[in-house]
């Protein structure tokens, strides 16, 4: 019955589309982990295989006027808001013809041409930064929303209930949507909260709150576009919980050894890429048009690499440029 309402629902553009770009932002991760681990890339990446669902369904629910915050696994965030995974890229590899001219890197990537924010390095600095977003929205009457992503660990930070009271109070045009992949590093979220879900402390604010399946990107989809919607008409902030997994550990190369090896074969068995790809056999898609996306993706980011590699690396002149603005210059993410 579930799959009948969706063929009814939603389109085979819109099917496709969303597969393609779930593919998209899979393959941009494996492939950024296979030049990281092999000595490609300096510093560090944080992977967000196994959340695409949440990625592209919470994006896909949004306008191109409004705004995001991803997390500092925000590759696929950023893609889903229209990044192209060729600045992309060159923004990991440290080129200046990536998003920040190579400053940011994997953690830092913000694009204001999607309105995306970016993400920083102080955990729980999300949640003011998206309340001053729709704060000036509000202020301006131009009716944006701003999205904030975040993880299940960084809900334990002070930030998270002074920016969500805020938020409420003064209905503001936000929505704060939890990744919550049970592992904030390597502490289980179930051992640092004496709640069922987080989605539950949207009580104490008197605003919507939801936990969902956050591997069902038609769930997610529908959920976050309520949510933008309920924002958007002025009746403040929503908070949306989505349960998902990550396939690899905190960072590119950790072991994970602190999971149960359960986890992993639930997470492959739930991978919300596969589940999407059955949903579109089960509706009639051949799997001809699949495999055509998939080639198309595997060609896209066979380029972006090589887009990556031939560009050059920022000019010494560039390092203290988009420290300060100034009347002429206002940050380095063009």
């Amino acid at each position: 019955m579930a799959n009948q309402t969706k063929k009814q629902k939603y389109s085979e553009e819109f099917l496709l589309k969303t597969y393609k770009e779930m593919i998209r932002v899979r393959k941009f991760e494996e492939t950024a982990a296979e030049c990281f681990m092999n000595g490609m890339l300096a510093g560090n990446i944080h992977l967000g295989m196994g959340e695409e669902a949440i990625m592209v369904g919470a994006c896909y629910a949004l306008d191109k006027m409004d705004y995001i915050l991803p997390t500092h696994r925000g590759h696929g965030q950023s893609i889903a808001k229209g990044a192209t995974t060729d600045r992309m890229m060159a923004e990991l590899f440290g080129k200046e013809t990536g998003y920040c001219k190579g400053k940011g890197g994997s953690m830092h990537i913000a694009d204001k041409s999607n309105r995306n924010f970016g993400a920083n390095g102080i955990l729980g600095a999300c949640f003011p930064i998206a309340a001053g977003s729709a704060l000036a929205s509000k202020i301006k009457g131009t009716n944006e929303v701003t999205l904030c992503f975040f993880g299940d660990g960084t809900s334990n930070e002070g930030t998270f209930h002074e920016a969500i009271n805020m938020a409420a109070t003064w209905k503001l045009p936000v929505i704060y949507l939890c990744v919550n992949n049970g592992y904030g590093v390597s502490t289980a979220i179930r051992d640092v909260i004496n709640t069922e879900t987080i989605s539950v402390r949207a009580k104490a604010y008197d605003i919507p709150g939801e936990t969902i399946d956050g591997n069902d990107v038609f769930t997610v989809y529908e959920t976050v576009k309520k949510a933008v919607d309920y924002a958007r008409e002025g009746n403040g902030p929503s908070l949306i919980e989505c349960i998902t997994y990550r396939h690899q550990g905190h960072y590119c190369g950790d072991p994970a050894n602190y999971r149960p090896k359960e986890y992993l074969e639930e997470a492959y068995q739930k991978d919300p890429i596969e589940r999407l790809r059955k949903h579109l056999l089960d509706n009639q898609i051949s799997e001809e048009n699949i495999m055509r996306i998939n080639e198309e993706i595997e060609e896209e980011i066979k380029a972006a690499v090589k887009f990556a590699q031939e560009s050059n690396l920022p000019d010494v002149s560039e390092a203290f440029t988009g420290v300060y603005s100034s009347d002429n210059e206002r940050g380095v993410c063009r």
